[in-house]
């Protein structure tokens, strides 16, 4: 029997990785504000200032800036747990985002929803959520509301590579190809899941295929590289403005820490990591970039101070943040019309 054919479309050419100097020095800031808050988040959850589950983003900051480049007023954003980076990329503030991961009243869902459950309607974020793969069917139904509305809007839907395999991932994908929606998948492929490898997990490790039984155009990209991400999510958000339907990005990306705080991460060796971190960061691939479009060494260290400067302010805005007043406890539970 013949083998069937890939009835992917694939892309018609490879898309151009550039930036201006201006352009990617920006990315390089926010790209660092991202590391930067992160570590800090760590050592306050070392220090039992932020409490329950954190799932910190060090390693794939290339995936949400270089995407966020590719968005206008009115597009929105969602993805699972692992989202203080997605919510620095749209604009948040880093004081909010903070204050919440503190269980403090400052934060954005006001001390009530800390690392996992944040959202900001200004900046178009619907949210971290914990249910593995449950934001895929969420943020095919921002589509839809997209689509319905012809506002022109796109949403960019976050998952990991664990979460590929779920079955409502695969329902979104015939609903978002069968109405053409303004949907682009986002798969963040950093390998291991909640610590099973790819490898033992999937059967098909070329997760950029999975679009391919519903005609959904795809594209497999160098995630630890803020320009080739933002080449491609040009592509795929001009596909969805165009009203052609939705665009899958399989995102190779690598996480530095283990898959939670309380994960020690035994699963793979210290020299994968260093490896990794050696060769393929993106915020080195940035820095070294820059240097050689004429960004001095005095000019990056001056940022990275102002970067530093803003997550401590970040950090101290928390700790003095009040915690929730307990009459919190029955707000946000029902909606009376």
């Amino acid at each position: 029997m013949a083998a069937s054919p890939d009835k992917t479309k694939k892309p018609n050419r490879k898309p151009a990785a550039a930036m201006s100097r201006d352009e990617l020095l920006g990315a390089y800031e926010r790209m660092l504000l991202i590391r930067r808050f992160e570590e800090k988040a760590g050592q306050l959850y070392g220090t039992g200032l932020i409490a329950g589950f954190c799932h910190l983003y060090i390693g794939q900051e290339a995936v949400v800036i270089g995407m966020q480049h590719c968005l206008k007023d009115g597009d929105e954003v969602i993805t699972s747990y692992r989202d203080h980076g997605h919510m620095l990329a749209t604009g948040m503030d880093p004081k909010g985002v903070m204050a919440e991961l503190t269980g403090r009243s400052g934060g954005y869902s006001k001390g009530k929803g800390g690392s996992m459950h944040m959202f900001s309607k200004e900046k178009g974020f619907f949210g971290g959520h914990g249910i593995v793969g449950a934001q895929v069917s969420l943020g095919t139904g921002i589509g839809f509301s997209n689509w319905y509305r012809q506002n022109d809007a796109v949403c960019l839907t976050y998952f990991g590579e664990g979460a590929s395999n779920q079955g409502q991932v695969y329902e979104s994908y015939n609903l978002a190809s069968l109405f053409k929606l303004p949907v682009v998948f986002i798969i963040e492929n950093n390998r291991y899941a909640m610590g099973t490898s790819i490898e033992r997990a999937t059967a098909s490790t070329d997760l950029s295929h999975n679009a391919s039984p519903w005609g959904m155009p795809s594209m497999a990209v160098d995630g630890m590289d803020v320009l080739a991400v933002k080449a491609a999510g040009e592509q795929a958000v001009a596909h969805c403005r165009a009203g052609k339907g939705p665009f899958l990005l399989e995102m190779k990306t690598y996480r530095y820490r283990g898959h939670s705080m309380s994960d020690p991460a035994k699963y793979r060796t210290r020299e994968e990591v260093q490896k990794m971190r050696a060769e393929h960061d993106c915020i080195d691939s940035a820095r070294k970039k820059l240097e050689e479009m004429g960004v001095s060494e005095a000019e990056l260290r001056k940022l990275d101070d102002s970067v530093k400067a803003r997550v401590q302010a970040a950090a101290d805005f928390a700790q003095a943040s009040p915690e929730p007043d307990p009459s919190e406890l029955y707000t946000n539970v029902l909606v009376e019309t």
